[in-house]
């Protein structure tokens, strides 16, 4: 299959052996078939790789050759302009970033510490308004859902949620509408372009947020969503801003403390940190973020 084909063929394809990578950049239209015969006649000629050849040929880029390998190994990531996912979704869009490489660390020691340890939910809160926890969830959200782990990302901030502008998800319903018993957990919706990602918006935003995170529903329906997932993560609002979390936070047992640097007050940190284990719940770990 290395030679080049009789006139009237069908375009040559890669070989097998070469895992697909010609044959996933033709398919992302990246390279023709025309193309495709030039690669193979020089991967013939010097010994190379599939994608070593077309690079030298300058047919693709590097980050050509990152996305196709992605798919190949079920990693999936997205391209500017391909979704109309937020760019601030950085471990979608540039995943072999120093940035998301912090969060793959982040999600290591979370497997390891907590989730690893039979539980399946975790709260993810900041002390003090505009730490970054909803950009940090979604990202995590993200990083464990490229792990092949079925993922919900539960958007609890009924006071200012934007999980739903993040992700591009259309309609009111969510958390809350479920809760208030007009809604079904099935209402939570699958982002396509990120294969294990599932994300349930924080719906129509309600007078009572305190209560309806405090109704014994909401431990039932965490258990529902604990049993059709991996991992659930819960955006929850900024600690010194609404006492929403606590409730939260014993639901799910555990807290990971986004803390944002230059920002965030140790004092509160500790009063945070005293009142969750005072709520029942674990600390699980604590994340300095700058973005």
């Amino acid at each position: 299959m290395n030679h080049p084909l009789p006139i009237n063929s069908a375009p040559a394809k890669p070989n097998s052996g070469d895992s697909s990578i010609g044959a996933l950049l033709l398919e992302s239209g990246k390279i023709t078939p025309e193309s495709a015969e030039r690669v193979l006649r020089m991967q013939k000629e010097l010994g190379i790789r599939f994608g070593e050849a077309a690079q030298r040929l300058g047919l693709i880029t590097d980050a050509d050759i990152q996305q196709v390998l992605a798919r190949q190994f079920d990693y999936p990531y997205l391209t500017p302009g391909e979704s109309k996912l937020s760019p601030h979704l950085v471990a979608a869009f540039q995943p072999f970033s120093p940035q998301v490489e912090m969060l793959r660390a982040v999600r290591s020691q979370l497997m390891l510490r907590w989730f690893a340890r039979g539980h399946k939910s975790l709260t993810i809160m900041g002390v003090e308004p505009g730490d970054g926890t909803s950009l940090f969830a979604a990202n995590l959200a993200v990083v464990f859902s490229q792990l092949g782990e079925d993922t919900l990302l539960v958007d609890a901030n009924l006071r200012n949620p934007v999980q739903h502008e993040l992700f591009d998800i259309k309609g009111r319903q969510g958390l809350s509408d479920i809760l208030a018993g007009r809604g079904e957990s099935s209402i939570a919706t699958k982002i396509d372009s990120l294969l294990s990602l599932t994300v349930l918006p924080a719906g129509t935003l309600p007078p009572n947020p305190l209560e309806l995170l405090s109704r014994s529903g909401f431990s039932a329906l965490n258990l529902q969503l604990e049993a059709a997932h991996d991992i659930v993560l819960y955006d929850a609002p900024a600690f010194a801003t609404a006492s929403d979390v606590l409730p939260l936070a014993a639901r799910t047992g555990g807290v990971l403390l986004v803390v944002r640097k230059n920002s965030t007050s140790l004092d509160n940190v500790s009063i945070f940190t005293d009142q969750v284990t005072q709520a029942g719940a674990k600390v699980v770990g604590s994340v300095l973020v700058d973005f």
